[in-house]
């Protein structure tokens, strides 16, 4: 899985959009002080809520621009919407998400942060 990231993660900093997005210091130090075993949880927590039904509540305006890691993250990896996870790494829309998915979904997620801090 780890060759397919990267070749995500070199599709993802051609993009203008997708790449202009960085952690800020205030939340590296968050990360620093919560750990990223909680940044995980809080990344399975987010996803299961906001992106894991077949029509996720206002999907396209469901994750925020700012207030934590994982929305920055989610933008930057084009995680944050149906819309984006089926441009970005071909999750059809309509349908409810597997555990898989949402595995896979969080791992890219914690790779950006990872990459970040």
């Amino acid at each position: 899985m780890y060759k397919k990231l990267d070749c995500l993660f070199d599709s993802l900093s051609k993009s203008r959009f997708r790449s202009s997005f960085h952690l800020p210091i205030y939340m590296k130090d968050y990360i620093d002080e919560k750990g990223l075993d909680v940044i995980k949880n809080h990344a399975y927590n987010f996803v299961n809520k906001r992106l894991k039904e077949a029509y996720p509540k206002n999907d396209g305006k469901q994750t925020p621009y700012k207030g934590h890691p994982v929305f920055i993250s989610q933008h930057a990896t084009g995680t944050c919407c149906r819309g984006c996870l089926e441009k970005w790494h071909h999750i059809s829309k309509g349908r409810r998400l597997t555990d898989k998915e949402i595995d896979y979904i969080v791992s890219v997620i914690m790779k950006w942060i990872e990459k970040e801090v």
